[in-house]
């Protein structure tokens, strides 16, 4: 053999891998372990390498895109494509391609930024401008005296949407949302789709239309592949000084991009603008996580109970179990302030496990005390992949063993996503559940976008209506009818229908015109802990109705 041929080499190998910002990517589930060569630091992959956990991987994921890190992560059969598009913190998009080589056994393909498989400075499904060609303008943008103002918008529920109507049709309505968008701002400023689910825009601060303004024109309703589709943003804004002072484009999107966060927390369809006490709030999410890991051992984490009424006579029907964490230093913790940290670091089934376990022994505790309680029943959630937990069925029927309670006391709510994600699947876990004993109820109806078919297939005997619709009533004729449409479907498959969100007594009357048979909110009682919630209990049958609010 010549001692001339050409061979492989591996430092030069990672030279080339280096200067082209590419890495490569090896995933053995079996070991739990992702490893990393290559430009990792580039990518902002620095922390993962050269080797780390799947945990590890979906920490260092942006949350909203912490699902399309599951998709890297899932098995394949052989051959199976891997082809994701992922944002890590502190870095920009990548691109994750490969393919599985071994049954369940490893993955393997190359990483690369975006901007890598883009020929142009243009989205290519809304037209705007893409997240790198986006901050070069805006940097030149900036250079004008005056006041500028960046809002950003993120798409909430977009897993949702793939999952429901898969990532073409759910594509129609990103691109609406750009053509939305272009018409909601003047001439002459700058647009651009910032990330798989999020738009942004840079114009001067007296012609930007406002947070409200932008909701408005975006969120109007949709129709896709015969789904009716209403839209929900978090939306993130920021002001800054043009001129020689004015701060970095990148550093001005970031902030906006901090803004949306604290808008997300409030719930969906928030709104926030950026003020320094956000950046407070990143360190303070850093020392929230280091006491969150005792929380659950320590007694910490605990259930809050909302009542749930009957309408049409007010009476007491049950409650829905909430999770609320007692922090030493804090006070009571609402779950938007950490159940996000909670599923970073892969504590939900715990938790849930947890909550199933405390309300139903709670529930246990009252039927005793009160014999007017023996027809109560608790609802506890479901947190998301939770359906798929092996051991879910084993702990209902123990759970159930261990208090005595009867068939149907202890009530689960699962969300059409999760049950979309494998109709089949979840169809099998769903009756095992009943088989246990459980009632079940699924949560958020009308805002997801599942079959009607699965519905009449999977063993439900309550819909629950999103609070969302609930609440604009009054204000959205689609609402109403969004309403009026669930409790008909309902009480056709007979089922019972819950309406969450309810405020005052207008809320309960319009909903018992429509046939609504049951309903929780603020106008009857938040979320109380155990002993408010048998004060609540014992008041409520002593005066024969639960107390409502009559404001509204």
């Amino acid at each position: 053999m010549s001692n001339d041929r050409w061979m492989w080499d591996a430092t030069a190998t990672l030279e080339a891998l280096g200067a082209a910002d590419v890495a490569l990517w090896v995933w053995e589930p079996e070991k739990d372990r992702l490893r990393l060569t290559g430009a990792t630091r580039a990518l902002g992959l620095g922390p993962l390498s050269p080797d780390c956990s799947s945990a590890a991987l979906r920490a260092l994921a942006l949350p909203q895109d912490r699902a399309l890190a599951e998709d890297i992560l899932r098995i394949q059969p052989p051959g199976g494509e891997v082809s994701v598009r992922l944002r890590m913190r502190g870095a920009g998009v990548c691109i994750w391609r490969g393919v599985w080589l071994e049954d369940g056994c490893r993955a393997a393909g190359v990483i690369a930024p975006e901007i890598k498989f883009a020929a142009s400075d243009q989205d290519t499904l809304t037209g705007l401008l893409d997240r790198r060609s986006f901050i070069a303008r805006a940097r030149e943008r900036l250079q004008t005296p005056g006041m500028h103002e960046l809002v950003v918008a993120d798409l909430d529920r977009l897993r949702r949407l793939n999952e429901a109507l898969g990532h073409e049709r759910a594509d129609l309505v990103l691109a609406a949302l750009g053509s939305r968008l272009a018409a909601a701002f003047p001439p002459g400023a700058l647009l651009a789709r910032i990330g798989e689910d999020e738009f942004a825009a840079l114009c001067p601060a007296t012609d930007s239309p406002g947070a409200e303004a932008l909701r408005r024109a975006l969120e109007q309703p949709l129709r896709v592949a015969g789904f009716d589709i209403h839209p929900t943003l978090s939306i993130g804004a920021v002001e800054a000084q043009g001129g020689d002072e004015a701060p970095e484009a990148a550093e001005l999107l970031r902030r906006a991009e901090l803004a949306v966060e604290a808008a997300r927390s409030h719930g969906r369809g928030g709104a926030a603008a950026y003020g320094r006490s956000l950046e407070t709030d990143g360190l303070s999410r850093l020392a929230l996580e280091g006491d969150l890991k005792g929380a659950l051992s320590r007694g910490e984490l605990v259930p809050f109970y909302q009542p749930i009424v009957r309408l049409s006579t007010g009476g007491l029907s049950g409650f829905e179990a909430l999770v609320r964490w007692r922090h030493p230093r804090r006070g009571l913790l609402m779950p938007e302030q950490f159940l996000p940290l909670c599923d970073e670091m892969g504590l939900m089934s715990d938790i849930g496990a947890m909550m199933m376990r405390e309300a139903a022994r709670q529930l246990a505790v009252w039927r005793q005390r009160h014999r007017a309680a023996g027809e109560l029943s608790v609802a506890v959630n479901l947190s998301t992949g939770e359906i798929d937990r092996p051991d879910l069925v084993a702990d209902v029927a123990a759970i159930r063993r261990e208090t005595g309670l009867p068939p149907g006391a202890l009530k689960l709510e699962v969300t059409e996503s999760d049950v979309m994600r494998d109709p089949d699947g979840a169809a099998v876990t769903l009756r095992d559940l009943r088989l246990a004993g459980a009632a079940l109820a699924l949560d958020d109806f009308g805002t997801g976008f599942s079959s009607l078919s699965y519905l009449t297939r999977l063993p439900f005997d309550t819909l629950k209506i999103d609070r969302y619709f609930v609440r604009t009533m009054a204000t959205n004729e689609g609402s109403t009818k969004i309403v009026s449409s669930v409790v008909k479907l309902g009480q056709d498959l007979d089922m019972e229908v819950v309406a969450e969100g309810v405020e005052n007594a207008g809320m309960a009357r319009q909903l018992l015109a429509l046939g609504c048979d049951y309903g929780q909110g603020f106008g009857y009682a938040p979320a109380l802990s155990a002993q408010e919630a048998e004060v609540y209990l014992n008041e409520s049958y002593v005066d024969g109705a639960a107390p409502l609010k009559a404001r509204g």
